[in-house]
């Protein structure tokens, strides 16, 4: 396969992870951006939804894994590796659901800090303003939920921090995919 075909991988990881989520969300009553986490919806005991919403997140980090380990290794071999840690623990979350406590908590926690590395990365590797904006945001979003400047549950410096990784994992694919065959 070429490497435009892999970049495709770098698209569509992201999109199966927000859409899962998304239609987790919407078959989800009971959840609240005030008061839950993300990972509400992949709990295996209390929610009803958890093997879509799991299913979800293993799809996009084995997605994801391609894309860093063949496309993003080419042109940003440090950035990949952290992507990749990336996109393995997204797989962590999904495997180790909230029924395993403070395992599913670290393997969380060790996610999104891993957004901030892989953003670094490529800020440092392709002088990206993309990834440099999105590791303001993703920094911001997280400093701004844990001094309690506006109200919500962790959903909400999740999505915000995951959406602004992904634009410039997006923007690295599409990059890729716009290159004229040589």
């Amino acid at each position: 396969m070429d490497n435009r075909r892999y970049a495709l991988f770098g698209l569509i990881g992201p999109l199966v992870a927000f859409f899962f989520i998304v239609l987790s969300i919407g078959l989800s009553p009971w959840f609240s951006w005030q008061d839950n986490a993300l990972s509400d919806l992949g709990h295996a005991t209390n929610s009803s939804v958890a093997p879509l919403f799991n299913f979800g997140l293993l799809l996009a980090g084995f997605l994801v894994t391609i894309y860093s380990v063949t496309v993003l290794r080419a042109h940003a071999r440090y950035t990949s590796l952290c992507l990749l840690a990336s996109a393995l623990l997204l797989q962590l979350v999904a495997a180790f659901d909230e029924t395993y406590g403070s395992l599913h908590f670290l393997v969380s926690v060790l996610l999104f800090v891993s957004f901030g590395f892989a953003s670094a990365a490529y800020v440092v590797e392709k002088r990206s303003v993309l990834a440099f904006a999105a590791l303001v945001i993703g920094f911001c979003s997280w400093a701004f939920y844990f001094a309690g400047i506006y109200g919500g549950g962790v959903a909400i410096p999740e999505t915000i921090s995951s959406a602004a990784a992904v634009s410039w994992v997006a923007s690295s694919a599409l990059r890729v995919l716009r290159r004229k065959r040589s």
